[in-house]
Formats: C-alpha cells, sequence, structure tokens
C-alpha cells in the first residue's frame, strides 16, 4: 500500500477543496471496496478524504413526493426504513440481495454507486487491464470471462458493474445530486455510468474533484407489482450473473408503464426505454413476455466462457415480469424462484 494523506472533512465543502487539492485524491466512506482496492495496490490515492463526519445520513421527503436519500446512509439503514419500504419496495429488495448483512452495515449509498468493476483481472496487478492501466490490453477478451459483459462491451474491456443497489436505482429513474468546485448538479441515473469504450478507466460522469451527496428518487406507483430477481453461482454473498429489476402498473388489463433494467450483463445498469414502450398497452402474457426478452438480448455478444449469459438473461427477464405482473416479488430471505 502506498502513502497517503489523510484529510477528515467537517462538511461538504471542505471535502470538495480537499478533492480539489489534489488529482489523485479518492473518498472514504465505508471503505468497503476502496480499502481492498488499496491493500491489492489497485487503488493508489495521495489523498484519501474522510467523508464520515458529513450531514448526509438522511432519508428525507421532497415537495415532489418522492425522497431523497444522503450519499452516506448505509445500504442497511436505506434497505429497512420505513419510506423505502413503503413507497420503493423494488429499492430496499435490491439491496438485500446484494453482499452480507456486515457488508450492508458498513457500505453507503453513495459508495454503492462508486463500486469499481467486477473483474478477475482489474483486481490482479500482474495481467494487463485497460480499466486499470489504459492501453495495457485487456486480459478478460480471450481469458476467464464467464461473469463478464454480453452486452455495451468493447475491444477495450468487457467487464460489468458489480451493483444490485444501482440496478434498482436504474429502474426508478432516480437522479445523482453531486457537487463540486462548480457548484452542485444533477444526473440522471441512466446517464450516471458509462459503457467502456475507448475509456474504460472511467467508470462515470463525475468530474474530477466532484462528490456525489445524495440520490434522488422520484414518485412511484408500482405498489407490489415489481421484483428484483438475481441469478447467481450461490444463493448468499454473490455478484449476479444476471439481474433483472422491474416495475410496472396495469390499466384496464393491459400494461400501462412499465421499467426495466437488468444487472450482471453490462459496464453499466442496462435499460432500453424505447423497448418498455413496446410492452405498453400489451397483454401481460408468456408470449408477450418472451418476444420482449428476444428483443431485449438482440445485440448479445458472448465471449465464449460466457454464453450461456445470454439465454438466461432472456429466461430471468421472462421470470421477473411474470412476478411483477402477478404482484408476487421475489423474497429475498428464502430466495426461491417462483
Amino acid at each position: 500500500m502506498n502513502r497517503f494523506d489523510y484529510v477528515r472533512a467537517d462538511s461538504v465543502a471542505d471535502a470538495v477543496s480537499a478533492l480539489a487539492g489534489s488529482t489523485e485524491a479518492m473518498i472514504l466512506a465505508g471503505g468497503t471496496n476502496l480499502v481492498d482496492l488499496m491493500k491489492y495496490d489497485v487503488a493508489k490515492p495521495s489523498r484519501v478524504v474522510d467523508i464520515n463526519r458529513l450531514p448526509l445520513k438522511a432519508v428525507e421527503a421532497t415537495e415532489a413526493g418522492g425522497l431523497k436519500i444522503g450519499a452516506l446512509v448505509s445500504n442497511s439503514d436505506l434497505a429497512w426504513h420505513p419510506q423505502i419500504v413503503k413507497q420503493y419496495p423494488l429499492l430496499a429488495s435490491a439491496i438485500l440481495a446484494g453482499a452480507s448483512p456486515q457488508l450492508r452495515n458498513a457500505a453507503t449509498t453513495g459508495g454503492n454507486l462508486l463500486q469499481r468493476t467486477r473483474c478477475y483481472y482489474f483486481y490482479d496487478n500482474s495481467t494487463p487491464c485497460n480499466k486499470r492501466t489504459p492501453g495495457s490490453g485487456c486480459s478478460a477478451i480471450g481469458g476467464v470471462n464467464r461473469i463478464h459483459a454480453i452486452l455495451g462491451a468493447s475491444e477495450t474491456c468487457i467487464a460489468v458493474h458489480p451493483s444490485d443497489m444501482c440496478v434498482a436505482l436504474a429502474a426508478l429513474d432516480a437522479e445523482v445530486e453531486v457537487e463540486g468546485a462548480k457548484g452542485r448538479r444533477s444526473i440522471p441515473f441512466e446517464q450516471f455510468h458509462r459503457l467502456p469504450g475507448k475509456s474504460p478507466e472511467r467508470d462515470n460522469r463525475l468530474e474530477p474533484g466532484e462528490l456525489v451527496t445524495a440520490i434522488i428518487l422520484p414518485p412511484t406507483d408500482f405498489g407490489s407489482h415489481h421484483t428484483y430477481l438475481k441469478i447467481r453461482d450461490r444463493l448468499s454473498y454473490a455478484f449476479a450473473l444476471v439481474s433483472v429489476a422491474v416495475g410496472l402498473t396495469s390499466k384496464d388489463g393491459v400494461i400501462d408503464e412499465l421499467s426495466l433494467a437488468m444487472g450482471g450483463v453490462a459496464h453499466k445498469p442496462w435499460r432500453d426505454r424505447a423497448l418498455e414502450a413496446t410492452l405498453r398497452g400489451a397483454q401481460p402474457s408468456e408470449a408477450n413476455f418472451r418476444h420482449f426478452a428476444e428483443e431485449a438480448l438482440q445485440g448479445a455478444r458472448g465471449q465464449g466462457q460466457n454464453d450461456f449469459k445470454i439465454e438466461l438473461a432472456r429466461r430471468t427477464i421472462v421470470r421477473a415480469l411474470t412476478q411483477a405482473a402477478r404482484g408476487t416479488p421475489q423474497n429475498q430471505s428464502d430466495k426461491v424462484i417462483r
């Protein structure tokens, strides 16, 4: 682990100033990802800015009828917050599907957004990785790639985003509130994370020195017609091979509104609004769901070992849409898929 300066910020302005004072500064909140990266010498910050004293731990109602979630709210507190359970059960379910109780107690809302990629080679300094060292190559292409992307990948990177919470936030039309030297701005959640393109080292749209301060959730009326379905190698403490977050509303026996996002398949939570529109006004039937799934995976491309994910994603989409339409969301306690 390299030597670094440690700064404990007492205000958002202090944190922004400390970040602006070093081009290699990094933020410490729960530390569940950053500390590991530093131990592996993947992250080598010259300055670590501790933001745990900042007043960003509240969940508050917005004038629009939604919620504002502070960046330092722990994953556990968020999943069990009464207003989240009542208004956004899809988000609570996704959080409870991820990590372990111990990690959820430490991990923060803002930190969850900023998790680095899930890729064996990214964590292995002895191998080339364009995300870790731009221009060095992608060892996963032609290597061990069972867990890697089937959508939105490029010739420079085929890694996937690891978060469960972020898949639900994408489906819920969240916004990310950030603050930096130029002031405060909001980023639509779908635009916050990037596809790899030719710059896979950049995970998101944050500008240097910017800090995530909150997540804004708009009002929603999905009720019980939602689900977060996560398919993984084991039922406990495993990343998603494929996950699907769905929320929908019905009117007169047909689908009125639909939001669907996928995890485990791309460098960012994957959502196709144009495709969602094709199910509006349609019967919530298995045939329609199967057609939707086929269209959703039209551009999918495997890398050999992960070819199975394409069919797995199709089946997961159909099952998730069926659960949401029936109003029988996936239970994250017993994890039996029904």
